[in-house]
């Protein structure tokens, strides 16, 4: 996993990218959807919303979507985008799963979401080697401050530390400001929260996570309520991220079924 950079040259945007996950534990991808595609499944997670969205309460309030292949096969094209996985493949090698694919929509003053991280301390490194787990955040709405963009502990993923210190102020914290269509990706142990919303518009985001598959389960168990005839609209390696390469007859163990 480690990067070798010569004295003098310049980087490639890819080894930008892999040297910002490296030292800051995060970077930010602009352009990888287009505005058109951007509002095509902002239109989709607003009537998914009104169907089977919850009010989700983890450390802040928000409107969620779970699972989000059970229910549209636009998303499909995120799963293994040629512009995020190869960043999640070089830092966790190609034995992974997307543990799930939900969506976060943060409505008109909501609070901010207080900072955390999505690993527990177990499961921890002091090393930015072979994270246990990557998040993705998909901008389907400009992250501005005022919308309520993601904030984030620059480094954090090197602190042993699965969530903020009791009684310690963090100070540094980079709050995620992108056109429509940029991806967040940041290790997972990252400390980070979504922002206030003082804006009179909601935000909408996707959050895609990768685990190791060997023995890691699911977040949401993508085969629960697939629709067969969406399996040929997988591409092999989408199967394989989601376990579907031997079909989809049976359920998988997953952390929770909605």
């Amino acid at each position: 996993m480690s990067i070798t950079y010569r004295k003098g040259g310049i980087l490639s945007d890819l080894q930008q990218e892999k040297f910002e996950i490296e030292v800051y534990g995060y970077t930010i991808i602009k352009n990888v959807l287009t505005e058109d595609l951007a509002s095509e499944m902002r239109d989709v997670l607003i009537h998914l919303d009104q169907q089977h969205g919850t009010d989700h309460r983890h450390l802040g309030t928000a409107r969620h979507i779970a699972n989000l292949p059970t229910y549209d096969p636009i998303f499909f094209q995120t799963i293994d985008h040629s512009k995020v996985l190869p960043l999640i493949e070089h830092f966790m090698g190609l034995d992974i799963i997307l543990g799930s694919l939900n969506a976060r929509i943060v409505r008109p003053n909501d609070p901010i979401q207080h900072l955390h991280g999505d690993i527990p301390q177990p499961l921890i490194k002091k090393s930015a080697e072979f994270p246990v787990m990557m998040n993705t955040v998909w901008m389907l709405d400009e992250f501005t401050p005022e919308i309520g963009a993601t904030r984030i502990v620059p480094g954090s993923h090197k602190s042993g530390y699965a969530q903020t210190p009791e009684g310690i102020e963090i100070k540094n914290i980079q709050t995620a400001i992108a056109p429509v269509g940029s991806v967040l990706i940041f290790n997972g142990q990252c400390w980070h929260g979504g922002g206030a919303n003082t804006s009179d518009r909601a935000r909408h985001a996707l959050f895609g996570h990768y685990r190791n598959g060997s023995w890691m389960r699911f977040q949401c168990d993508p085969h629960h309520r697939f629709k067969p005839e969406w399996l040929n609209l997988l591409t092999d390696r989408q199967k394989k991220l989601l376990r579907m390469e031997n079909g989809i007859e049976s359920k998988i163990a997953a952390d929770f079924y909605e």
